[in-house]
């Protein structure tokens, strides 16, 4: 087994407000694969699937509820996790866990997103 994890779902209200945070704060396109009725909206993160990266999306639909409890889920902060950081409340988020070294395993922070989620973002610098 490569990773542990191999997909993720963010659940979501609003899809495009969630799809704009989240492409503004990691700059990364969202890829909509919606489904053919368009009762489940569903935008998928850039990922390396041809190398098994591990992979996930935003889900707007029945029964997808935002929440702060639960599993945390680590996005890749990139080189230097200050900058996805510093887009989060400028965006509509709110910073819960300012940028924390955690010696050797590098640096997280933990924020609320536009839809009530708690994410976390995850470098090594």
């Amino acid at each position: 087994m490569k990773n542990a994890v191999n997909w993720f779902e963010i659940p979501v209200k609003d899809y495009q407000r969630a799809k704009q945070f989240y492409a503004t704060v990691i700059g990364t396109e969202i890829t909509d694969h919606h489904m053919p009725d368009e009762t489940i909206k569903y935008g998928i993160f850039n990922y390396d699937m041809e190398n098994n990266g591990v992979g996930g999306a935003i889900i707007q639909g029945e029964g997808q509820t935002p929440t702060t409890e639960g599993a945390t889920i680590y996005l890749n902060g990139g080189d230097d996790l200050g900058l996805p950081l510093s887009r989060v409340e400028p965006n509509g988020g709110k910073i819960l866990m300012p940028k924390t070294n955690i010696n050797e395993n590098g640096f997280i922070a933990q924020f609320i997103d536009t839809e009530g989620n708690r994410i976390a973002l995850h470098s090594m610098m």
